[in-house]
């Protein structure tokens, strides 16, 4: 009788979903493999959580661990203290993390702890800025993965640098862009369009979250100052993230923020649509510069570094600073000739996951074969 081989998905936030999502579906189709999907509940606003799992076809969880907010530390401990039972119980073969969050550490942490592989979809992404607390969940999680799939060229020279054994580094293509293209027809621009009061291709999707921009008072008063310039020539539409609501509650900011179209986080879908038909993007996120290079559509990221450079070496993202400074001289591209224009990077195909799923089987005989 052949022998069942577990492996472990651990999500927790929006972008782990969709990375998460063509992995568990191409492994499907691979004999002899239990699936096994625990969300850490890191995200549980429910179009931030619950609505993407409907959106993308993602099992219910078979574990949900409740996790919810509260610090880095609180957050990364909390999901470690409820997961390692878990892992305890299971014995996996193999545990899937994906992307860079609180959660994609804690899991690594565990498997690890307990002896179990670790395999990092989205590995080798750096932006060598520690000031990020992304940038600390890569490095670590990189080092105690076996299997390290990345997105990218650059990802791959990381990883050597760093010392990774060329036979645990896996160039796989960006498996989030896998979701991007099998749902992109279904985004549901026309009823979009109707409830904001859009025309298509006249408009900018703001999202901005990160710690740096969002909690440092001074930082966000300079964005939403150049934010205001903006909108004065086009609609914002700003779906905004729990933590930046919260900020934006405060009085000083409220008036700021009211030249903005602020609306509540969007399922995936109905964010997709806003971004395929925007003029341009305005994020300070990781993954909206990936979608947007994939859509044509310019992105201009508030920040001053990235760890996904491939979309500005061949895609449509342009860094206008943190502070948002660059953003006239944007702008005015934007309005002269469209703005910046690229290419997608190679295995950007919609194949990612099948490619993982043929790591992953080979991976998981060669243990069977040991024992």
């Amino acid at each position: 009788m052949p022998l069942v081989q577990r492996v472990v998905h651990i999500v927790g936030a929006r972008p782990n979903f969709m990375k998460a999502a063509p992995v568990i579906e191409a492994l499907r189709s691979v004999p002899d493999i239990e699936q096994i999907l625990i969300h850490t509940g890191q995200h549980y606003d429910s179009n931030m959580a619950d609505v993407f799992f409907r959106d993308l076809g993602l099992p219910t969880p078979d574990r949900s661990l409740d996790v919810r907010g509260g610090s880095h530390a609180q957050q990364t401990g909390a999901v470690m203290m409820r997961l390692e039972p878990i892992i305890d119980e299971l014995l996996p073969a193999l545990v899937v993390v994906v992307g860079d969050v609180n959660s994609t550490l804690a899991g690594a942490l565990v498997a690890a702890k307990a002896c179990v592989p670790v395999a990092h979809v989205e590995a080798g992404l750096r932006s060598f800025d520690w000031t990020m607390p992304e940038e600390v969940n890569r490095v670590v999680t990189d080092r105690l993965s076996t299997l390290l799939f990345t997105p990218s060229p650059d990802a791959d020279r990381n990883l050597r640098l760093e010392g990774v054994p060329a036979d645990r580094i896996h160039r796989v293509g960006n498996v989030m862009i896998d979701s991007l293209l099998r749902v992109r027809d279904r985004a549901p621009w026309d009823e979009m369009r109707r409830r904001l009061g859009l025309a298509d291709r006249f408009y900018t999707v703001l999202t901005l979250h990160r710690p740096a921009n969002v909690d440092d008072p001074a930082r966000l008063r300079e964005l939403l100052v150049r934010l205001q310039e903006v909108a004065a020539r086009m609609p914002v539409v700003f779906p905004v993230h729990p933590r930046t609501a919260q900020r934006l509650k405060e009085p000083e900011f409220a008036t700021w923020s009211s030249s903005l179209t602020v609306v509540e986080p969007l399922p995936y879908l109905e964010f997709l649509a806003l971004l395929d038909h925007a003029a341009c993007v305005l994020t300070d996120s990781g993954g909206i510069q990936e979608e947007t290079t994939v859509l044509d559509v310019p992105c201009f990221t508030l920040r001053d570094n990235t760890e996904r450079p491939v979309t500005v070496e061949q895609g449509t993202n342009t860094l206008v600073g943190a502070d948002g400074r660059l953003l006239p001289e944007a702008f005015a591209d934007l309005r002269a000739g469209g703005g910046k224009r690229g290419h997608v990077p190679d295995l950007w195909d919609g194949r990612a996951a099948s490619r993982i799923a043929e790591v992953l089987e080979r991976f998981l005989a060669s243990k069977l074969a040991v024992k």
